[in-house]
């Protein structure tokens, strides 16, 4: 009797880590199992809508390719990054946004955004601090003009 109550008790542990390492395959809880696709990068907060193009100042870019935020973030470990809250649904945005899956406008360069005012900084997990002076960054390329990368990869 002893040795069958010591076997259930092994095989619901073993059932509750199953359970564990198959939910440590989800990523969030909205649903995206992968990294959306959005021509100008998505908001760092479920459910990960494309934001639109101007939110993220262009080292957030490295060759054109969004190095993510939140789960899907490809960026160094100490980055900081311009964004221009204005264009955030938190802050009033209402204005129109990219789908997942559209492609970019030809006529709008991610590597240098013309007229970005950024005036927030952000670490690509969703943290984020005052710091919105023009330029600098720590990924992808550019100059030290407004919107600018600057920095260093």
């Amino acid at each position: 009797m002893y040795a069958l109550k010591r076997f259930a008790l092994a095989a619901s542990v073993a059932g509750m880590l199953v359970a564990a390492a198959a939910n440590a395959d989800e990523v969030s809880d909205d649903g995206l199992d992968h990294e959306p696709a959005c021509p100008y990068g998505y908001y760092d907060f479920a459910p990960y809508d494309c934001a639109p193009y101007g939110y993220y100042g262009s080292e957030w870019f490295d060759g054109g390719i969004f190095i993510g935020t939140g789960p899907w973030f490809h960026g160094p470990r100490h980055f900081r990054g311009h964004v221009d809250n204005h264009f955030d649904v938190h802050h009033g945005y209402g204005g129109s946004t990219p789908h997942h899956g559209d492609s970019p406008d030809p006529s709008k360069s991610v590597d240098h955004i013309d007229h970005f005012r950024g005036n927030e900084m952000r670490d690509g997990v969703g943290h984020a601090s005052g710091g919105g002076h023009e330029g600098g960054g720590h990924a992808g390329g550019g100059g030290g003009h407004a919107g600018g990368g600057g920095g260093h990869r």
